[in-house]
């Protein structure tokens, strides 16, 4: 059976933990943070997340190995 190839956006985005979640990155919190307030910088201050369940198959299947 052939290699199944690793989706490289997929991989930039995503990760597995031990127990094998999906854990990603939040929006919002790169750049232009000046001109917005502090509700919504502090509502973002967690930089990673959990995926959720109904993509996290889909996921799996972009990372097949893995990251």
């Amino acid at each position: 059976m052939p290699k199944l190839k690793t989706n490289k956006a997929a991989k930039k985005r995503y990760h597995y933990t031990a127990t094998d979640k999906v854990k990603r990155t939040k929006a919002n919190r790169r750049h232009r943070l000046a001109t917005k307030t502090t509700r919504q910088k502090k509502s973002g201050k967690i930089q990673n997340a959990y995926a959720d369940k109904s993509v996290e198959a889909g996921i799996k299947r972009l990372l097949p190995y893995g990251n």
